[in-house]
């Protein structure tokens, strides 16, 4: 996954950094030009580091671009998906913590966001006169899916400035994302958590040796009691997935049937193009045979005309 690494989103907007972005605003046709003439001109202007950064970059191909249209002409859009994978993050901490966490409604926020990003990514590839083409389609609702996963965090993929398509990430980085507690403004950095295994507080006085048994069934208990919510945290957790694993099901499928339907539209329009074309055609050549038989019998009314003056002077003569 090769992606443009620069400042946040919150950082953006002035000089350079403003020139980047407008970078990957600009139509992917015009890409490279546009990328050759960004570095050309920051080299010229003494920022030689930023302009060899900028001259690296790929051009992305077409669904990683689709992505980073979404993010600057959609933003409100985009946020709204960002804000529900967040939102799904913290559910699952609180979960993984063992405090209750409804998992279902940011999994739906996700999903309608989801699904209006994916309305407008056609959109955007309609406007730009490329193909929605399942793949493609597929393709970008991979990555924001990663991006809604990634979230706004340290080592997120920059949205807004892609040049791949963003995969899913591992279990690792899942575990890394996972909010660890703390203010947003400043956030640490935190070793990965522990969750210790908390026995009851004990009096100062020891047990005697009499209450051994007594405390090993004790600490049984306990022990099943924290299987018990183990197992109920990783049923509920299977049960978050296979939502999720829905979700993106019917987005598939919607996506599908809105490609389908694209290419029926097309297919129709283009019989209708074709058709009226031809009657078109059809009606030129008509007005040219009326214009023509008018023609042909403006001269029959002239040719008796003349053959009545012919006949009258005849008569005329023979009287």
């Amino acid at each position: 996954m090769a992606t443009a690494r620069g400042q946040g989103a919150g950082s953006r907007g002035q000089g350079k950094d403003a020139e980047v972005d407008n970078l990957f605003q600009v139509p992917l046709t015009e890409f490279t030009p546009a990328r050759n003439a960004l570095a050309a001109k920051l080299k010229a202007e003494g920022a030689a580091d930023t302009a060899e950064r900028v001259k690296q970059f790929a051009k992305p191909p077409v669904s990683a671009w689709v992505a980073n249209q979404l993010y600057w002409r959609h933003r409100k859009a985009f946020d709204r998906l960002l804000a529900a994978g967040d939102q799904f993050r913290k559910a699952q901490a609180a979960q993984l913590a063992g405090k209750s966490a409804d998992l279902r409604a940011p999994l739906e926020a996700r999903r309608a966001a989801l699904g209006d990003l994916m309305k407008r990514a056609g959109e955007v590839l309609r406007d730009a006169g490329h193909p929605a083409a399942p793949d493609t389609m597929r393709r970008i609702m991979t990555t924001l899916e990663a991006l809604a996963t990634y979230g706004e965090g340290p080592g997120a993929p920059p949205a807004g400035r892609l040049t791949d398509d963003v995969d899913p990430p591992g279990f690792e980085a899942l575990a890394a994302l996972v909010p660890r507690g703390g203010h947003r403004g400043g956030r640490s950095e935190a070793a990965p958590r522990i969750i210790p295994f908390n026995q009851p507080k004990r009096g100062t006085a020891t047990r005697k040796s009499g209450n051994d048994k007594e405390d090993a069934r004790r600490l049984e208990a306990e022990r099943r009691a924290k299987e018990a919510e183990a197992r109920k945290a990783l049923r509920e957790a299977e049960h978050a997935l296979a939502e999720a694993r829905r979700a993106a099901e019917r987005a598939r499928a919607d996506m599908k049937a809105a490609a389908a339907r694209a290419k029926a539209a097309e297919k129709a329009k283009a019989a209708l193009e074709s058709r009226f074309e031809k009657l078109t055609a059809a009606a030129e050549a008509t007005r040219q045979d009326a214009r023509r038989v008018a023609s042909q019998a403006e001269e029959a009314a002239q040719a008796v005309d003349d053959a009545e003056r012919a006949v009258a002077k005849a008569r005329e003569d023979l009287n």
